[in-house]
């Protein structure tokens, strides 16, 4: 069997484009409509700090107002607080990602739950989280999104097909398994403590594998045909020292056995700030009161 991969970085390109588009002709209707994004960055981490100016880049490309705040590690949480709250009243933010993790001395919980729910373009707010678990129109973690946006894409209707989800966090596993059921799936969470988890994976019509395990999911673990998400980022030592990326799926096992698959690098990954994109404009709209 040949296995096709799921080119993420192309669909995430054209959804970038689509999104400027919309953004642009929505401006033009609606002056002086233009979605803010803010992006708050507490401390140094060189990672976060890539990313963050990722998403200021793809933010201002999509034309959009890209609003950042980097504030030192040994920032107080009481400050942090206050400037969430200075965020949620700007008409001009729709948008606000503090990005994680937080210093130890910050309540990453207590910072999310402060940010207006309207405005929670990562969707990790409770309000949000309860919408979504009740089947409520709610703003969506932008990963699992980018994940179900790709199999919707490659597979059209997914109506009764089995879905199998390792990992359970609240940043992927559980939305994503929220996502698959509203598209008519049979779910099942699936995780390291799962009796018998390769029969469970072996099930799956669409495995969804965020379990943060480099290559746990065994190729002889998928069933034939299936199509296989990948959400893992993990970094492995090389011979000569250094590191390579490698996701939960061990890639070189599932080839010839899984239908479609996503790859990492280029699979999951740049469908993330793609949706957060998404994410902001869908907020700007319904704080504009537009359709």
């Amino acid at each position: 069997m040949e296995t096709r991969l799921i080119d993420g970085k192309a669909f995430a390109a054209g959804l970038r484009a689509r999104i400027g588009a919309e953004v642009a002709a929505l401006g033009a209707a609606h002056p002086p409509f233009r979605p803010g994004l803010a992006v708050v960055l507490v401390g140094a981490d060189p990672a976060s700090e890539v990313y963050v100016r990722n998403k200021a880049a793809q933010t201002v490309e999509a034309g959009m107002a890209s609003f950042e705040h980097k504030l030192p590690a040994d920032t107080r949480e009481e400050d942090l607080l206050a400037l969430v709250a200075s965020l949620n009243a700007d008409p001009a933010v729709n948008g606000i990602l503090v990005q994680l993790p937080l210093p130890p001395q910050i309540d990453a919980m207590k910072v999310l739950a402060a940010i207006d729910p309207e405005k929670d373009v990562d969707g990790f707010h409770v309000i949000n989280a309860g919408r979504l678990a009740v089947g409520l129109d709610a703003l969506v973690p932008c990963t699992p999104l980018g994940c179900v946006m790709l199999l919707k894409h490659h597979l059209g209707s997914l109506a009764g097909m089995k879905a199998v989800v390792v990992g359970r966090s609240n940043i992927v596993g559980k939305p994503v398994a929220q996502l698959l059921l509203k598209e008519d799936c049979t779910v099942t969470i699936a995780h390291s403590r799962t009796r018998d988890l390769p029969a469970e994976c072996r099930q799956a019509d669409i495995l969804i594998a965020a379990v943060g395990r480099p290559e746990m999911i065994r190729g002889d673990w998928i069933k034939p045909g299936a199509t296989v998400i990948d959400v893992g980022i993990n970094r492995v030592p090389k011979a000569d020292g250094k590191t390579r990326l490698v996701g939960d799926v061990a890639f070189a096992e599932a080839q010839g056995i899984a239908g479609l698959i996503t790859p990492v690098p280029g699979g999951v990954g740049p469908m993330t700030i793609a949706c957060l994109l998404a994410n902001t404009l869908t907020a700007a709209k319904r704080q504009a009161g537009l359709a």
